[in-house]
C-alpha cells in the first residue's frame, strides 16, 4: 500500500526521466532534474534534525517552489506555501501559528523575508549548487517509517478571528484524492496541464500530484495571460495546454470579452473548475465554442482535501439555470443535514456535512478550533466517528444531484423574508444584463446591495423587469454599485468581505 506522494514521483521518474516535469515562461525541469534536486533540499532538511515539522516556502510560484515541496516531503516534513504578495503582517501571523523554526527561500525574496522573519533560512540556490554528497541511505531510511497519517502539506485560509487557520492535509487524504481523480477522469502521461491557480490555493494539489503521478507535464501560466486573455489563449496554444482546473472568474473573462469569437484553444480536452458558482450563462458560451471539451464542475472546501463533489456536465442548461454540484467522490460520504440533526428530505434544505477520508487532520496548532469544526456525526453515536460541517447550504434535485444554494451565514432575514444571496446572484448573472457580480446585505439600513460589472449603457429599469421576472420583488436589491472590474481576493474569487467591508465607508 502507498504510504507517501513521494513514491507517485519515484514511479514516475523511471518511466519519464528526461520528460518535462514543470515549465514556467523562463525555466523547465525534467523528472530526473526535479528527482534529483529535491534529494539535495531533503538532504540540507534532513540535517536540522527534525521531522513531521512544518517549513515554509517562501518564493514566487515555479519550479523552484515544485522542487522546494518535494525536498520537504522527502524529508519527512511537510511544507507551507507562504504568498510573497501578501502584507508583512500576515505572513508573520501565519509563521507564528506555525512556530517554524526554518523556511526555504530564493536568491530574489531573502531580504523581504528576513525583514521580518528572525529563524533559519535555507536559500535554495545555495542548497542547490553546494557540492556535497546526498545521504541517500537516510533519505530512504526515514521514508521507510514514514506512515500515511503524517502530513504532506499545511495551507493557510482566513480566520473568523483575524488569525490565519492552517489546514493540515496528510499523504492519505492526497493519495485518495489524486488516486480517484485519476480513475475517474483518466489522466495520463499525455496530459499538458495549465496550472492558473497560487500554489498556497489547494486546487492547485490537482495539478501538483497529477504530474507527480502520471508523468504529465505541469505548465504554470504566467499571470499576465490572465489579464490579457487573448494572450492567454495564444500561450494554451503555443504550449499545447490540454486540461485546465481553473477558478470561474477566469471563464467568466474569457466569455465578457468575447475572445473565441476571434480565436479559440486548440489543443484543449478538459475544462474543470471550482472555488466558487459558475454560472450557465457562461459555461454555456465554452460549450457552444468548444463542444467537443469535457467540462467538470467540483466542489469541496480546503478541510475536506480539495474536493468532495463532482458533476460532468452532460446535459442542456438554460442561462439561468442553477449547475449542480453533483455527486460524492468515490470513498467520500456526503450528508446533507438539518440544523446537524437528522438527514434532509429529497428537495429540503440542509447543510452540506462530509465523513471519510479525505477529512484533513484539522488546524495546525489549533485544538479548539479544530474540535468546533470537525466534530462527532450526529447520526452515529456508537463510536467516535468526525464529520466536517462545511457550512454550505444545499438540497438534492430530482435527478439526485446535489444542488449548491449558499451559504448558511448568506441567509438573511428582510422585511420578513428569508433570503439567500446566491440565489439573487445566480438570477441576476443567468439574465445577461451584468458580467459579474455580488450581492452582500446591509444590516443598519436593510438593504440589498448589488456590486455589478457591466457595460456602460446599463438600465437600472430593464434590470428590475427582467430580474423581477426571476425572483420575487422582496428579493431585488435596492442599491446599485458600479465596479469596472470586480475585486478578487488571492484565490481569484470574487472578494465578498471587500464588498461586505465597502458597507462601512457608504
Amino acid at each position: 500500500m502507498q504510504k507517501n506522494v513521494i513514491e507517485y514521483l519515484k514511479k514516475t521518474v523511471k518511466m519519464f526521466p528526461e520528460k518535462i516535469a514543470v515549465k514556467e515562461i523562463s525555466k523547465c525541469i525534467t523528472f530526473s532534474g526535479l528527482w534529483n534536486d529535491a534529494l539535495k533540499i531533503a538532504d540540507a532538511c534532513n540535517k536540522l534534525g527534525f521531522r513531521n515539522e512544518p517549513i515554509g516556502v517562501f518564493m514566487s510560484k515555479g519550479c523552484s517552489m515544485v522542487e522546494a515541496f518535494v525536498g520537504i516531503n522527502m524529508s519527512c516534513n511537510f511544507y507551507v506555501p507562504l504568498d510573497t504578495k501578501s502584507p508583512e503582517t500576515r505572513i508573520d501571523s501565519i509563521l507564528n501559528v506555525l512556530q517554524a523554526s526554518v523556511v526555504i527561500t530564493d536568491k530574489s525574496n531573502f531580504d523581504k523575508l528576513r525583514h521580518f522573519y528572525r529563524g533559519q533560512i535555507l536559500q535554495l540556490e545555495d542548497v542547490l549548487k553546494e557540492k556535497r554528497i546526498v545521504d541517500f541511505a537516510s533519505i530512504e531510511d526515514n521514508l521507510k517509517t514514514q506512515i500515511d497519517t503524517d502530513p504532506v502539506y499545511s495551507i493557510f485560509t482566513s480566520g473568523s478571528t483575524g488569525t490565519p487557520k492552517g489546514v493540515v492535509i496528510s499523504h492519505r487524504n492526497v493519495i485518495d484524492y489524486i488516486d480517484w481523480f485519476i480513475e475517474t477522469f483518466d489522466i495520463d502521461s499525455e496530459t499538458v496541464i495549465g496550472n492558473q491557480v497560487p500554489f498556497y490555493f489547494d486546487i492547485s494539489t490537482t495539478d501538483i500530484y497529477l504530474m507527480c503521478a502520471q508523468g504529465a507535464t505541469l505548465n504554470i501560466i504566467p499571470e499576465s495571460c490572465f489579464i490579457f486573455p487573448s494572450k492567454l489563449i495564444d500561450y494554451l496554444n503555443e504550449n499545447k495546454i490540454t486540461f485546465v482546473f481553473w477558478v470561474p472568474f477566469v471563464l467568466l473573462t474569457v466569455v465578457n470579452m468575447d475572445i473565441f469569437s476571434a480565436k479559440k484553444p486548440k489543443y484543449l480536452k478538459d475544462v474543470f473548475f471550482a472555488g466558487e458558482v459558475m454560472p450557465n450563462r457562461h459555461l454555456n458560451y465554452w460549450r457552444k465554442h468548444l463542444p467537443n471539451c469535457r467540462y467538470v464542475n467540483l466542489y469541496g472546501p480546503t478541510e475536506i482535501t480539495v474536493i468532495a463533489t463532482y458533476y460532468e456536465v452532460k446535459r442542456a442548461f438554460s442561462d439561468d439555470e442553477p449547475l449542480p454540484i453533483g455527486f460524492a467522490c468515490k470513498n467520500c460520504d456526503v450528508m446533507i443535514l438539518v440544523e446537524r440533526k437528522r438527514l434532509a428530505e429529497k428537495g429540503e434544505k440542509g447543510e452540506l456535512c462530509v465523513r471519510g477520508t479525505s477529512l484533513a487532520l484539522g488546524y495546525y496548532n489549533n485544538l479548539e478550533k479544530t474540535q468546533s469544526a470537525f466534530i462527532q456525526n450526529p447520526l452515529n453515536t456508537h463510536y467516535p466517528e468526525f464529520v466536517y460541517c462545511t457550512g454550505d447550504a444545499v438540497y438534492e434535485n430530482e435527478f439526485g444531484e446535489i444542488m449548491y444554494v449558499g451559504r448558511i451565514d448568506s441567509q438573511i432575514k428582510h422585511n420578513g423574508y428569508r433570503i439567500e444571496l446566491g440565489e439573487i446572484e445566480n438570477a441576476i448573472i443567468g439574465s445577461g444584463i451584468v458580467e459579474n457580480c455580488c450581492v452582500v446585505y446591509d444590516f443598519i439600513n436593510k438593504r440589498i446591495v448589488l456590486f455589478y460589472q457591466a457595460k456602460e449603457d446599463f438600465d437600472k429599469g430593464e434590470f428590475r423587469k427582467t430580474i423581477g421576472e426571476k425572483i420575487p420583488k422582496y428579493m431585488l436589491p435596492s442599491v446599485f454599485v458600479r465596479e469596472n472590474v470586480m475585486k478578487q481576493n488571492i484565490n481569484g474569487k470574487i472578494d465578498r468581505s471587500f464588498y461586505n467591508n465597502q458597507l462601512n465607508k457608504k
